[in-house]
């Protein structure tokens, strides 16, 4: 749009030299022949035919001399193409400068100056935008790729801390454990002597009491310290922690998309289930590689263990399988291992509770 608003203010400038003509028809035929011929050279940028469509009309100049009242126009265009020796062949017309008359000379040498003055500012105006789209993507990308590293760093920042909650929920478990559990235990070996030498009748229903309190307590405590045990492991760690001692023949992938709320007994199983599996793979499994995918969907859980060494049968229920299925069954869950020629498959899915 720009260009053609810079072209309209030259055509302008050249009408007014091109109708000082003392004809009436060679005005109008050297404009229209003029537009038409710049208004091709637009369409066909950068081809041959408009770099000769502009010498050709250059080198009419020396036939027609109105012609070069109207050559800015294509100087313009020979500009924009840079090509602007296009325009040289109007130099013919200089034997014929008696057949214009000063005026139009004159307003045909400042359309040539206001035809560079426009295309010096257009261009320069143009390779600044270009300079500053440039600025704008590179910005741009250097934007996206801080809000990459800002998520990255966040993700980090947020797993340290993560460990850092499960090594606390460990560390106070051990310490419950160790400590309050072992006074407890203590306390109830204590409420059972006494119970046992009691002779009074007026203290037996006293100290059941007691050792009943401290019965529940017991409880309580274990419970409490088995659930902050098993929420502080981190299943995907101890996962990759597992697949670093496999040995070293095998390739072993670990696809594991699960929440971090998922309930202790389940991570057990499934990291029982792993190990149990990884093991067997090295002790038969001819293959070199084995695949990990967990899955968690919105009713249950899903393992899948696989390698691809050839196995066609189960020749018997070893003790690791039928652990595995114990512990599938322990959490109501279902487990099944198919072999064949592609290799040994683990299948197990588990009921969230």
């Amino acid at each position: 749009m720009n260009r053609l608003i810079d072209k309209l203010a030259i055509v302008l400038i050249c009408l007014m030299s091109i109708v000082m003509s003392d004809s009436f028809t060679a005005p109008v035929i050297v404009t229209l022949a003029t537009l038409t011929v710049s208004a091709a050279v637009q369409l066909m940028t950068g081809s041959v035919l408009a770099a000769v469509l502009i010498a050709s009309c250059s080198l009419l100049c020396g036939v027609f001399p109105l012609m070069l009242c109207s050559l800015p126009l294509l100087l313009y265009d020979a500009l924009w193409e840079k090509k602007w020796w296009l325009t040289v062949p109007a130099l013919t017309v200089l034997t014929k400068l008696n057949m214009l008359s000063a005026e139009q000379l004159i307003l045909t040498g400042a359309a040539f100056a206001v035809t560079i003055i426009i295309y010096k500012r257009v261009s320069n105006l143009e390779e600044t935008v270009s300079v500053l789209t440039s600025l704008r993507d590179e910005v741009a990308g250097k934007n996206r790729q801080l809000a990459e590293q800002n998520l990255r760093l966040a993700a980090a920042q947020d797993n340290e801390i993560h460990l850092a909650t499960m090594k606390e929920r460990n560390r106070i478990a051990r310490e419950i454990h160790d400590n309050v559990g072992h006074m407890l235990t203590r306390s109830l070996l204590q409420s059972g002597a006494l119970i046992v030498i009691n002779k009074d009748e007026q203290l037996k229903e006293p100290l059941e009491s007691l050792k009943t309190t401290l019965d529940s307590a017991m409880t309580s405590i274990r419970e409490s310290v088995h659930d902050l045990h098993d929420d502080s492991i981190d299943l995907k760690k101890v996962l990759e922690d597992s697949i670093s001692t496999v040995d070293s023949r095998f390739k072993v992938t670990l696809d594991c998309d699960v929440s971090e709320n998922i309930a202790g007994n389940i991570k057990l199983c499934i990291i029982g289930v792993v190990k149990e599996g990884l093991s067997n793979a090295v002790k038969h499994s001819k293959g070199d590689r084995i695949n990990i995918i967990i899955r968690e969907h919105p009713a249950f859980y899903q393992l899948m263990l696989e390698d691809n060494g050839c196995c066609t049968e189960i020749k018997e229920s070893g003790i690791g399988l039928k652990n595995m299925s114990d512990r599938a069954a322990a959490l109501k869950g279902t487990i099944s291992f198919t072999p064949s020629q592609e290799g040994f498959k683990i299948f197990m899915s588990l009921p969230k509770s």
